[in-house]
C-alpha cells in the first residue's frame, strides 16, 4: 500500500473533495473509532469522509492507559466474551495490524494471601492465557508463570518485602494510543478516504426524517459548507450525545463520561524490569513501563463539568500517590511526577451510579434515519466497534447502492508502516551506519514510524540538521517535528507536542522548553508567519499553566475552572477573518 501524507495540502483537498460530492458515509470523529471507521468504510470500496473538530486523538484515545489488552479484571465479572474479544483483537494488532506500534508489555501481580489467592488468581491468569489462544490466534505473547516473594523481588527489588508472598508474571500490549490512532486515518486517507481534521460539524442535514449530511466549519479558515452523505457515523465517544441532539431526535442510549487520569515518574524512581497491576478498593492500579518513564494510572470517577479538557485535581494524584505508595519501598512525591494526563471513558449509561459499573462493551443505534450511533467500547476492541458501525451504516443505505457491499476486511490490512517492518527491523544496524544514527535511536524510530522510517531518514538526507535531537527532549528529532506537520496531519503545537511526539508527559517542563524550537519547525512547513508562530507558543505555554494550576486544586471544580483558562488555539487568519466579517 503507498504511502499517503496527511499534508497541508492532501486536507484542503480533501475538504474540496467533501464539498463537492456527496459521500456513501460521513465518519464524525477521529479517534479510534472513528479512525477504525474510516478504514474498515474505505476497504469495501464505499467513498467515506472522516472529521474531528481538533486533533486526531485529541480526546479520549490519547489519554489512555497506553494497554492493549484482555482486561484480566473482566473475568472476575465473568464476561467471557468481552475478554475472548478483546484478547483476539490484542492478538492481531501485535501480529498483524500493527506489530511497528504494539508490543507485549510484562507485568507482575502481586499475590498478598497464601494458597487460596495464588489458586484464585493463578487460575484466571490461565483463564486468560488460554482464552487467547481460543480466539482463534496466536497469544501473541509469551506464557505467564508463577513466581515465589524471592522471585518477584528480584525483578521488582522496588516493592516492599511485606507487600506480598508471591506473584504471577503475565504478559499484555502496549501502544503509543495517539500514534495507532493517527495511523488508522492515515491508512484511510492511503485507500481513498477524506481525512480533515479541525472540522467541526454545528449541524446535521435533513430531508424528511432522514439525516443526509453534515454542516461543518473549517476552524482553521473560519469557512463553512455542507457535506452529503448516504449515512452519517457519529462516533465522538463522550461527546455523543452533543452530536446525536443536532439531529432533534432522542437516540437510544446515552454516555456517560467517567475521568481516569494518570502520573508519569522517571523510571529510576521505582526500581524494576516489570509493570505491576494492584488491586485498589474501587478498581485496580496498573504501574506500566514507559520508556525512561513509568505510567500510573487510572482513577475511575464520574465527570460532568466541561468535556473539552478534563482537569486531573490534586486529589485525583494524591489517590495515586496513596495507593501505589503501599507497595513501594521508596515512596513517590508530587515532586517525582514528569506529567499527568486526565481523558473521558465513554460509557454506555447504566441503572447503576458507579461509573466503574457500567458497561465497557459498545452498542450501535440508529434511532435515526441516516445516522449511526457507535459508542462504549473498550480502545482494544476499536476494529470490533468500527465494523459493527459500518454494517449498520452498510445495511442503512441498502436501498440507496446499485451494488453489493463486501464485509469487513480489516483483520487483513496492516496499517502504514506493518508492511515489511520485520525486515526493515533486521536491517537496522544498516540504517543506522548509512544514516549516521544510533542503533538505539533507530530503533526508537522504527517503533514510532514502522517501514516508514525511510520517509523520516530522507528528509535528514536532505537536511542533516533535521537529524539533530530536540533541545530539552533528546528522545526525539527534529525531523520527526517536520515530518509530523508535512505527513502526520499535525496543525498546531499541541498536536505534536503532546500526541505525535509526547513530550508534553515525558518532560519535567511539559514541553515548554521546546515550544519556541517546535513552532520554528512546524512554521517551515505550514507557512506561518512570525505573529502565527508566536501566537502558537503562547497559547502552548497558557495551556500548560493551566494544566499545571489545576494539578494543585482540591477538586473536580476548583481544577476544571483553572484549565478552562486556556482553551483551543485559535490560529490568528481566522480570527482576522471573523474581525474582517
Amino acid at each position: 500500500m503507498r504511502s499517503v501524507a496527511l499534508s497541508p495540502a492532501n486536507r484542503q483537498a480533501a475538504l474540496d473533495a467533501m464539498a463537492a460530492e456527496p459521500l456513501d458515509i460521513l465518519v464524525v470523529g477521529a479517534g479510534v473509532v472513528g479512525g477504525g471507521a474510516a478504514l474498515d468504510a474505505a476497504t469495501r470500496g464505499l467513498s467515506v469522509g472522516l472529521v474531528d473538530a481538533r486533533d486526531f486523538a485529541s480526546g479520549t484515545s490519547s489519554r489512555s492507559s497506553k494497554l492493549v489488552h484482555g482486561g484480566l479484571r473482566y473475568l472476575e465479572m465473568l464476561d467471557f466474551r468481552l475478554v475472548a474479544e478483546a484478547l483476539g483483537e490484542r492478538s492481531l494488532l501485535l501480529d498483524k495490524l500493527a506489530p511497528h506500534l504494539v508490543h507485549p508489555v510484562p507485568f507482575l501481580y502481586p499475590l498478598t494471601r497464601r494458597i487460596w489467592e495464588r489458586a484464585y488468581a493463578g487460575s484466571g491468569v490461565l483463564l486468560y492465557d488460554s482464552m487467547a489462544l481460543l480466539s482463534g490466534r496466536s497469544r501473541g505473547v509469551p506464557h505467564h508463570r508463577h513466581l515465589t516473594r524471592r522471585g518477584a523481588l528480584r525483578m521488582m527489588p522496588g516493592l516492599k518485602k511485606e507487600a506480598l508472598i508471591g506473584a504471577l508474571h503475565y504478559y499484555d500490549g502496549q501502544v503509543d494510543d495517539a500514534r495507532h490512532t493517527m495511523f488508522l486515518s492515515r491508512t484511510a486517507a492511503a485507500y481513498g478516504a477524506h481525512i480533515a481534521s479541525r472540522t467541526r460539524v454545528i449541524g446535521l442535514l435533513r430531508e424528511g426524517d432522514r439525516v443526509t449530511g453534515a454542516k461543518v466549519k473549517d476552524l482553521e479558515s473560519g469557512k463553512e459548507f455542507d457535506i452529503l452523505a448516504k449515512q452519517v457515523v457519529n462516533a465522538t465517544g463522550v461527546w455523543t450525545d452533543e452530536t446525536q441532539s443536532f439531529a432533534g431526535e432522542r437516540g437510544q442510549f446515552h454516555v456517560r463520561a467517567s475521568k481516569g487520569i494518570h502520573i508519569v515518574v522517571p523510571r529510576d524512581r521505582i526500581r524494576g524490569d516489570s509493570g505491576l497491576i494492584l488491586r485498589t478498593e474501587k478498581s485496580v492500579l496498573f504501574v506500566i513501563p514507559w520508556g525512561r518513564l513509568w505510567i500510573i494510572g487510572t482513577t475511575d470517577t464520574d465527570w460532568e463539568l466541561s468535556k473539552d479538557h478534563p482537569a486531573a485535581s490534586r486529589s485525583d494524584i494524591d489517590y495515586l500517590l496513596k495507593h501505589v505508595n503501599k507497595v513501594l519501598v521508596s515512596s513517590l512525591t508530587h515532586d517525582d511526577i514528569v506529567g499527568v494526563y486526565a481523558g473521558l471513558r465513554p460509557l454506555l449509561a447504566g441503572e447503576d451510579e458507579a461509573t466503574s459499573k457500567l458497561s465497557r462493551e459498545h452498542a450501535v443505534g440508529t434511532s435515526v434515519k441516516g445516522l449511526v450511533v457507535i459508542a462504549g467500547g473498550k480502545y482494544t476492541t476499536y476494529r470490533i466497534m468500527a465494523k459493527d458501525a459500518i454494517d449498520a451504516a452498510v445495511h442503512g443505505m441498502a436501498s440507496h447502492l446499485d451494488r453489493m457491499t463486501p464485509p469487513c476486511c480489516t483483520e487483513d490490512v496492516p496499517l502504514l508502516g506493518a508492511d515489511g517492518f520485520e525486515a526493515v527491523w533486521n536491517q537496522r544496524q544498516m540504517l543506522a551506519a548509512s544514516s549516521g544514527l544510533g542503533i538505539g535511536r533507530i530503533e526508537h524510530l522504527l517503533h514510532r514510524y514502522g517501514s516508514l522510517i525511510t520517509e523520516l531518514l530522507d528528509l535528514i538526507a536532505e537536511k542533516p540538521d533535521l537529524g539533530k535531537p530536540l533541545t530539552g527532549a533528546d528522545d526525539y528529532l527534529r525531523a520527526e517535528i517536520v515530518y509530523a506537520a508535512s505527513h502526520e496531519g499535525a496543525r498546531h503545537l499541541d498536536d505534536a507536542i503532546a500526541r505525535r511526539t509526547r513530550i508534553s508527559i515525558e518532560t519535567f517542563d511539559r514541553g515548554t522548553e521546546v515550544a519556541v524550537e517546535v513552532a520554528g519547525l512546524m512554521g517551515d512547513v505550514l507557512g506561518w508567519t512570525k505573529a502565527q508562530r508566536d501566537n502558537e507558543v503562547d497559547h502552548y505555554l497558557k495551556r500548560v499553566e493551566a494544566e499545571l494550576e489545576s494539578q494543585t486544586m482540591p477538586d473536580d471544580e476548583t481544577a476544571d475552572a483553572a484549565r478552562m483558562g486556556a482553551g483551543d488555539v485559535v490560529p490568528i487568519s481566522t480570527t482576522r477573518a471573523k474581525a474582517a466579517g
